[in-house]
């Protein structure tokens, strides 16, 4: 396959007449001293800066051939299309080859301005255009490419400045980001509640109420039974593998992959975000209008199996790690039953929290579910449907409030680093 380039262009062709134009590897170096895990503690450099190594990222066994990352560094992951993977560390670590850890050669950059100018989202479009690749999602921007980008230089006094003003501003956009994602996370307990609630003790709160006889249930009401899963469900059946390769933004299929349970769908879908090419997955798995989707694979032990139920008309293929249950029964209470902390408590109970967590159909299948009489769960059905779309109108208003600070974020710190705001002295 033949090798891609981008033609670079100017982002900071305007700048201020006491301002200079320079090109980064006249004022920077790279480090590129390899460094043990042991004596120098893994860091990851990811949207939120240099921080201590992450959890759940992907760890390699070359825990000898890694980064030297000194305090004050800035450290860029050469992927440009990770954009803002970066930061000014306040660390000294190691980081994995993959990425770029410059220091200042000469003193003319104030560190924390740099920490802001190279972070920028103006910057960042910039590296990008400098890389090089197969494809777009594996593109790469080396340190040879990147010494050659033009940055500005305002004088050092300007550039604490801006440095200070915009550290002020950022805690205070920060704090009202930080308070509505707070609230954001106040409604989603809330809606864990009240599915919980209603799916084991019903919608009459005067309701006579037995032991359900399992720990993770407690009290039913006495007209309710305690069914396993397996009895509910006409079969529980797993997915066929569909790779990351077979996801094609032109393919004549909608597919789920189990990660996206996790990370683009709440409690039901009826349009999937990827699709594929249908002859190209083999055997297949369709899905029906009705059928429920278990993660059998995850990364937290508190959030493995994670359900969903489709319930769109068009042809979708489920991947492999996805458990599929099909039910002629209420389909949409056994999702919500499924979903709630009753039901996550079980799926979890004797999991080890190991890199990867699995859970197997027999795992699903042995989930204890509290059964009302149909009628009734029709009632809680409908019950919390409503409440449901209530809570996440709330929810996408406080995300639409959170994006537009972050833009404002963004904007901000692009027009000082680049001179398009000025600081009064």
């Amino acid at each position: 396959m033949e090798n891609m380039t981008i033609n670079n262009t100017n982002w900071v062709s305007s700048l201020p007449s006491d301002w200079k134009k320079v090109k980064i590897g006249s004022h920077f170096k790279c480090r590129n001293v390899k460094v043990n895990d042991t004596d120098y503690p893994p860091l990851s450099v990811a949207k939120q800066g240099v921080v201590p190594q992450i959890e759940t990222v992907a760890k390699t066994d070359a825990n000898d051939n890694r980064k030297l990352v000194l305090q004050n560094d800035f450290v860029i992951n050469s992927r440009s299309d990770r954009k803002e993977s970066c930061g000014l560390s306040n660390l000294t670590g190691s980081v994995s080859l993959i990425n770029l850890v410059l220091f200042q050669n000469g003193n003319d950059f104030y560190m924390p301005y740099v920490g802001k100018l190279f972070k920028n989202y103006g910057f960042a479009e910039e590296f990008y255009r400098w890389g090089h690749g197969i494809v777009a999602d594996l593109w790469t921007t080396r340190w040879q490419e990147m010494k050659s980008i033009d940055i500005p230089l305002p004088p050092i006094d300007e550039q604490k400045r801006i440095a200070d003003l915009l550290e002020e501003k950022s805690l205070k956009i920060d704090k009202l980001i930080t308070n509505q994602e707070k609230q954001i996370a106040k409604l989603k307990e809330y809606k864990q509640a009240l599915i919980t609630k209603a799916v084991t003790k019903g919608l009459d709160p005067n309701a006579q109420m037995k032991d359900s006889g399992v720990n993770a249930i407690g009290l039913i009401p006495s007209t309710w039974n305690i069914k396993k899963a397996k009895y509910i469900f006409d079969s529980l059946k797993k997915g066929t593998g569909i790779t990351k390769e077979d996801v094609k933004s032109n393919g004549n299929i909608q597919c789920i992959r189990y990660g996206e349970i996790y990370s683009k769908y709440d409690i039901s879908f009826s349009e999937a975000f990827s699709k594929t090419v249908e002859d190209s997955i083999v055997p297949k798995s369709y899905l029906n209008y009705g059928d429920i989707l278990f993660a059998g694979t995850g990364e937290l032990v508190e959030e493995i199996g994670k359900n969903i139920v489709y319930l769109g008309h068009k042809k979708c293929l489920a991947g492999g790690d996805i458990i599929i249950g099909e039910s002629h029964s209420n389909f949409k209470f056994l999702n919500y039953a499924s979903y709630c902390s009753a039901s996550q408590i079980q799926k979890s109970m004797g999991k080890t929290k190991l890199k990867v967590v699995h859970i197997s159909s027999n795992d699903i299948g042995n989930i204890y579910i509290a059964l009302p009489s149909l009628e009734e769960q029709d009632q809680i059905v409908t019950f919390l449907d409503k409440k449901l779309v209530d809570i996440e109108k709330s929810i996408q208003i406080k995300q639409f409030k959170i994006s537009g600070l972050k833009e404002y974020k963004k904007s901000l710190i692009y027009e000082y680093v680049t001179g398009k705001k000025r600081v009064s002295l």
